[in-house]
């Protein structure tokens, strides 16, 4: 690996937040001068899926399902102390320290300025952030840390398996008792269109595109080619999705800071439990910083799409998860100078080959 490729995160995405809030703007424009757009969009809808909303995010997520290299499974031994510390903070921490703190806040420190029926779709939008770890940026912020790439991808790849099996009952019991009432059909529906779909066809993709013409090729010229598409989506979508919201957004403006507020501890706090627990194992900085960095991050893209799917684009649920891509790059930024700042915490990897 050439160490020029290394300075990891693109114009696009370095600066995620600012578009995020150009998307806001423009969004809000059209919800409140244009109804007629969002109110026609959302005409269109299969079981209580909205189709542009799913062709949107299959655009964002098949191109990130391609980056995936299943076989790395096979080197699941090899780092897996590192790997026990990313699931057990993924699976058995990060959904319920999410649910308690943002319950606490929007519940008790917030209850003066935001409404329990409020309070309890935003809730509800912030435990689908909890329940789905990152898959796609995490590859950034592992580069970023000089992370231990082959680790990385095996990281990552276990935990679109285990989304698929681990999402639907969690998020199925944290809404449970937040009193929030969802069909599990309606769930694992979601999760077949948004993550099992994309994800066969990245994997086949993958195969097919990989033995015609090579991995050189694939991973150089093929999967560049979607950047823009991924990028598109994802911008395309949040106009969508706050066009959808400009009501609730001209009314309740202070919602958006109040739901970051523990959103953006929560990323902190479980960033932290992961990389002082690698730290107290004595794994390298290049195994702790990206395991810290998988679990602090979310997929939000999912978290997005499936509160769409069971809420409907105009929800406080929805709201909540597009907060969470408001805040998720510069959080992430801060957390990639903290790692990098403090790799002389851990011992030293065993020479590599050079």
């Amino acid at each position: 690996m050439s160490n020029e490729k290394t300075e990891g995160i693109g114009f696009y995405q370095k600066y995620l937040s600012i578009w995020v809030i150009l998307c806001m703007v423009v969004g809000v424009l059209i919800g409140k001068y244009l109804p007629g757009v969002p109110a026609f969009l959302n005409q269109f809808e299969y079981a209580n899926v909205s189709i542009p909303t799913a062709i949107l995010i299959w655009v964002m997520i098949y191109p990130m399902m391609m980056k995936v290299d299943f076989q790395s499974i096979k080197n699941v031994g090899k780092n897996p102390k590192g790997l026990y510390v990313t699931w057990a903070v993924n699976w058995l921490i990060k959904p319920f320290t999410m649910y308690a703190l943002v319950s606490f806040f929007l519940y008790v420190v917030f209850k003066n300025f935001i409404t329990p029926d409020l309070a309890k779709g935003y809730l509800a939008g912030a435990v689908l952030l909890g329940a789905a770890p990152c898959t796609a940026m995490v590859f950034v912020w592992s580069t970023l840390t000089k992370g231990n790439p082959a680790y990385t991808v095996v990281q990552v790849a276990t935990n679109d398996l285990i989304i698929l099996v681990a999402f639907v009952p969690i998020v199925k019991f944290l809404l449970g008792i937040s009193d929030v009432s969802v069909p599990w059909d309606t769930l694992i529906l979601s999760v077949i269109l948004f993550v099992v779909i994309p994800l066969v066809a990245g994997i086949l993709t993958r195969i097919f595109v990989t033995k015609k013409r090579g991995i050189e090729y694939f991973e150089k010229q093929f999967l560049p080619k979607f950047d823009g598409a991924t990028t598109a989506g994802l911008l395309l979508m949040l106009i969508f999705l706050f066009a959808t919201q400009a009501e609730t957004l001209l009314n309740n403006p202070l919602h958006i800071i109040l739901i970051s507020v523990p959103l953006i501890l929560q990323t902190f706090l479980v960033f932290f439990i992961a990389y002082f627990a690698c730290k107290l194992l004595k794994l390298p900085h290049n195994i702790s910083a990206p395991a810290g960095m998988i679990g602090a991050s979310n997929f939000f893209e999912l978290a997005v799409a499936v509160a769409i799917a069971l809420f409907g684009t105009t929800s406080p649920a929805a709201l909540a998860t597009t907060v969470g891509v408001l805040t998720e790059v510069p959080v992430m930024l801060i957390l990639v100078k903290i790692a990098n700042n403090t790799k002389h915490w851990f011992p030293q990897p065993v020479a590599e080959n050079k």
